[in-house]
Parts: structure tokens; C-alpha cells; sequence
């Protein structure tokens, strides 16, 4: 990471220093292939090196020797930052860094440093050399990190045993019903285990005077597989569409070609994710679902009632988290014919029921409930009916000021205790408990 933070700062600098735009773009050529040919060789040397021995072994019977590297800690994250960097310096769209040690900052930043969100340069400049930071913005900070603790830890966690032992179940042994409910968990600790970590990351960074994009929307409450992608990882898939499909051509080009854009986009996003053909078959399978959607079947969806559009949309999801989640290819074609009827064995699979627990039941309404901008809605709604903001008649000023000082007093009281009764939880759940898995950590 250090020589990544050197090199890149060395390439700003010297971007900034030359005016002659061919030479400047020749500067960027060489440090967005080395940042990638960094990344290649620590990431996926290994996948290209044994997938091509399984094809000139058979035929040459000569063998590649392979050799596993291990992988530095947030190399996808912080390569991505540093190609973001000097991109938006080439396209002048912020000024390069003087001072190492500021550029050392950008790269490096803690919070977000292992599980995103991506951040692009031309976002935070402005904050890495002049930024503040006061009370509010530092409890603003903590109360984010405790949601975000909260989702990874009550609901995540929970839901994630589940799963874990739903994939775990062999294939002669996988039931239609135990395949639905290990894909329904998973697709909900995914959800939960991401975004709650990336809460974590806004709070933390928050804390330090920082504000970081965000990057979930309630993306299953979605209406087409577009709509999903414009909610979900947000700063990844703005990342590829700066930084990818607008250099590509983007939708200025011709309909073939914006269709090939696509499914190159979600092929290196698939490939980012991990050096695993699972990968790619689910970023191909999304990018074939958004071609399609750019078609007459994506003008029948946006027609389509909410519900059915809605319903399409999930399911789509829920057949790509299989692809994602099994341990590879084969594993993933079996856990989806029993999830579609073509199971030998019936009921839910014995390793599963112990598992099935008041707790789990009410964790899971939870997380759909929550997954869903309704509790947000009913929030916004009962304060609305507790402390209405228009009126017929005016009230007296006293009247007016003591109205404002209740509506603070009260919402700070119900923020205060529900931030405080989340980390007393957590803290009870990380005591009681050794499960707490990190879905990302291989990317």
C-alpha cells in the first residue's frame, strides 16, 4: 500500500507538472496499468495461472507452477482509489496532492479502507486538505456506527447461522424448502452485512470531520434489475460508470455497442468481487438481465404493477446471490434446482430446525421490515402527527418556541435510547457469541 500511495502521488505530480495533453495521458496510461497489473498479480495470478493449466496440461502435458500469493488487506478498495485519483486529476476535475503524507490520507483512510465504500477523489479533495468538525457532527457519527453495528451484529449474524448451514447441507440432502430459506437469509445478511458495514464506515469517518457517499438505498425494494443497481453498492457501480462505461462509449454509442459496454462492465464487476468463475457467471448474469432490460422487456416491467415488477426483480437477485454464495459451479446449478422443484427429499433438513428459534423468527420479520423504507415512512409520519408543522391558526410565539424545544427534546430522548439499546445489544450479542463472519473480506 505504500508503494501504491508513492507511485500514484510520483503520477499526479507529474501530470500536474506538464501541459502537453498527449504526454499527460501517457503518464496516466502507465499508472492505471501498473495500478492494474498490481492487482492482477496479487489477485488473480493464481485463478488465470491453474484455469490455464486446465487447458494446455491435457494437451502440451507440461504444467505452469502455481503458487498461491496472499492477497494485502483491501487491495481492490485502495487500487480503485488511486486510478480515481489520477483519472480525476487528468480530466481536471481535482488538483493533485503536494504533500505525500495527504495522498497517504486518501489511500489509507481507516474506515473505509477494508469494506468501502469507494470512494472517488474529486468527492473528498476538498475535505482531505480543509475540512472541520464539531459536536454535532461527531454524535452524528457515533449514532451512525451503532446502526451500522447493529445490522452486522443482531441481524446479520443471526440470519447468517442460517445460511451457512442451509449452503452446508449436501446436495442429495437439500430440500426445496431448506434451499428457499438459506437463499431468503442470505439475501438479507448480505444485505445487512454490507450496508451495516459501510454505515460503520460513514460514522467512523464522519467522526473525524469526513463525509463519505453513501452507499445503499433500499435496493429490494426495487422495481427492475436498473433500478436494483442504482441502490445497491452504489459507490462501486458509480465508480464503473465514471471510470468504465463512460470511457467505453457509454449510452452515447450505438445500441450493440452499448449493450457490449454493459456486459463488459458487470464482467470486470463480477471478476472484482473474486477470482472465481461464480463471480463472473453472476456480474455476466446481470449484465445480461440490464441488456435485456434496455429492450422491450424493460418498458413491459417499468408498465408492469409494482408488486409483479417488484417480485421479478427480487427473484432475479436471489438466483444471482446463489451464484455468489455457493463454494462453485456445480454447487450453485444444485442449490438452484432444489430452490425450483427439482429436489429429491422433502421438508427442511434436520441441521437446520434447532436453528429455527423465536429469536430467528422475529430477526427475520425485522430484517424485512427494515430492508424496506416503510419503517422510515411510519417514523417520518408519527413525528409529522406529534408535532404538526403547519396549523390553521398561528400560535403565540411562547407557544411556537415551546413547540420547537418539545419536537428537539423528544427526538433526541427517542435517538438517545435507541442508540444506546443498540450498542447495549451488540455488546451482549459480540459476549455471548464467536460468530461474526466478514462477508467481504475477500475482495
Amino acid at each position: 500500500m505504500i508503494l501504491s500511495i508513492t507511485f500514484n502521488w510520483l503520477i499526479g505530480i507529474l501530470m500536474a507538472t506538464t501541459r502537453n495533453r498527449r504526454i499527460e495521458f501517457a503518464i496516466l496510461s502507465v499508472g492505471v496499468s501498473v495500478d492494474i497489473l498490481v492487482l492482477g498479480y496479487y489477485k488473480y495470478a493464481f485463478f488465470l495461472t491453474a484455469n490455464l493449466n486446465e487447458i494446455i496440461a491435457p494437451i502440451a502435458a507440461l504444467r505452469i507452477p502455481v503458487h498461491e500469493v496472499a492477497l494485502p488487506v483491501g487491495i481492490s478498495f485502495f487500487t480503485f482509489h488511486a486510478i480515481s485519483y489520477i483519472v480525476d486529476i487528468y480530466r481536471r476535475e481535482a488538483d493533485a496532492l503536494r504533500n505525500p503524507l495527504d495522498m497517504g490520507l486518501y489511500i489509507s483512510l481507516f474506515p473505509q479502507l477494508v469494506a468501502g465504500p469507494i470512494i472517488r477523489y474529486h468527492d473528498v479533495a476538498s475535505q482531505i486538505l480543509h475540512r472541520s468538525n464539531n459536536v454535532a457532527r461527531f454524535s452524528s457519527g457515533v449514532e451512525r456506527f451503532v446502526y451500522g453495528l447493529a445490522k452486522k451484529v443482531l441481524i446479520a449474524n443471526t440470519l447468517g447461522q442460517l445460511a451457512d448451514h442451509a449452503f452446508a447441507v449436501p446436495s442429495g440432502e437439500l430440500s426445496m424448502a431448506t434451499a428457499w430459506i438459506g437463499i431468503a437469509c442470505y439475501t438479507l445478511q448480505i444485505y445487512f452485512d454490507f450496508s451495516g458495514y459501510s454505515d460503520m464506515a460513514i460514522g467512523l469517518a464522519r467522526m473525524f470531520g469526513f463525509e463519505l457517499t453513501e452507499n445503499f438505498n433500499y435496493p429490494y425494494i426495487s422495481r427492475s434489475v436498473r433500478e436494483f443497481w442504482r441502490r445497491w453498492h452504489i459507490s462501486l457501480s458509480t465508480w464503473f460508470r465514471d471510470y468504465v462505461y463512460i470511457p467505453l462509449g457509454g449510452n452515447r454509442a450505438s445500441a450493440i455497442r452499448v449493450k457490449l459496454n454493459l456486459l463488459v462492465v458487470f464482467f470486470l464487476c463480477g471478476l472484482w468481487h473474486g477470482a472465481s468463475w461464480n463471480f463472473v457467471i453472476w456480474g455476466m448474469f446481470h449484465g445480461t438481465l440490464l441488456v435485456v432490460e434496455r429492450g422491450r422487456f424493460g418498458k413491459l416491467v417499468d408498465k408492469a404493477p409494482r408488486y409483479i415488477a417488484s417480485a421479478y426483480t427480487l427473484l432475479m437477485v436471489m438466483i444471482g446471490w446463489v451464484f455468489f454464495r455457493a463454494e462453485n459451479l456445480p454447487r450453485a446449478v444444485d442449490f438452484l434446482k432444489a430452490m425450483f422443484g427439482a429436489a429429491k427429499v422433502r421438508g427442511i433438513a434436520p441441521q437446520i430446525v434447532p436453528l429455527l428459534t423465536d429469536q430467528t423468527y422475529v430477526t427475520l420479520v425485522a430484517a424485512i421490515i427494515l430492508s424496506t423504507s416503510a419503517l422510515t415512512f411510519l417514523a417520518g409520519d408519527c413525528v409529522s402527527r406529534r408535532f404538526p408543522s403547519h396549523s390553521n391558526e398561528p400560535l403565540p410565539q411562547f407557544a411556537q418556541t415551546l413547540s420547537v424545544y418539545s419536537n428537539v427534546s423528544f427526538v433526541l430522548v427517542v435517538r438517545a435510547l435507541a442508540v444506546t439499546t443498540a450498542l447495549l445489544l451488540c455488546s451482549v450479542q459480540l459476549a455471548a457469541s464467536t460468530y461474526n463472519p466478514f462477508i467481504y473480506f475477500r475482495f
